[in-house]
């Protein structure tokens, strides 16, 4: 079955959603279609081998993960599948989220994940939108009008600062 999906976004708890829910914005925002899931690499593992195996037959190109803790998620998505996957680590209670971090970006030789800061679900979703560039020309020029108006942001807020002065300038 065909999904119009091109990223898939699987949480390892819905408590992950807060952060996921900027990775949905971006994408959508630059017009890119996402479906989102939950599931877990310790509690389903046959539903995340069956996701990952199936994910490019379904038309999708991106994986994001987002996971806390052991965050293994990402992990065993890029075991069972070519796409590339992207680790978005979440705050964890006990750790501040470097356990997530750290287990995202320590993968063996081989299987690799590319992974965003810690709660960085804006950075999963461009990073996903950066890779959907490479071959689609439409997602490019969206993502430069973006940048572009990431760099005007901040010609805008110097321009308002000299004028203010640091102390009348407030953000």
């Amino acid at each position: 079955m065909q999904s119009e999906a091109l990223v898939g976004v699987v949480m390892g708890s819905d408590s992950d959603l807060p952060v996921v829910k900027d990775c949905l914005a971006i994408l959508e925002e630059l017009e890119i279609p996402a479906e989102v899931r939950i599931m877990s690499a310790h509690r389903t593992p046959a539903q995340v081998m069956e996701y990952a195996t199936q994910a490019e037959k379904r038309g999708l190109k991106v994986l994001i993960a987002a996971a806390g803790g052991a965050a293994h998620l990402a992990g065993v998505l890029a075991a069972y599948t070519l796409l590339p996957v992207i680790g978005l680590p979440i705050l964890g209670r006990s750790l501040a989220g470097m356990d997530a971090l750290f287990s995202m970006v320590q993968m063996p030789p081989g299987i690799p994940v590319a992974t965003v800061g810690v709660n960085n679900g804006r950075n999963a979703g461009l990073l996903a939108a950066q890779v959907l560039s490479l071959t689609d020309a439409a997602i490019k020029e969206r993502l430069l009008k973006y940048r572009q108006s990431l760099a005007q942001s901040v010609v805008e807020k110097d321009r308002r600062l000299q004028g203010e002065g640091f102390r009348g300038y407030s953000s």
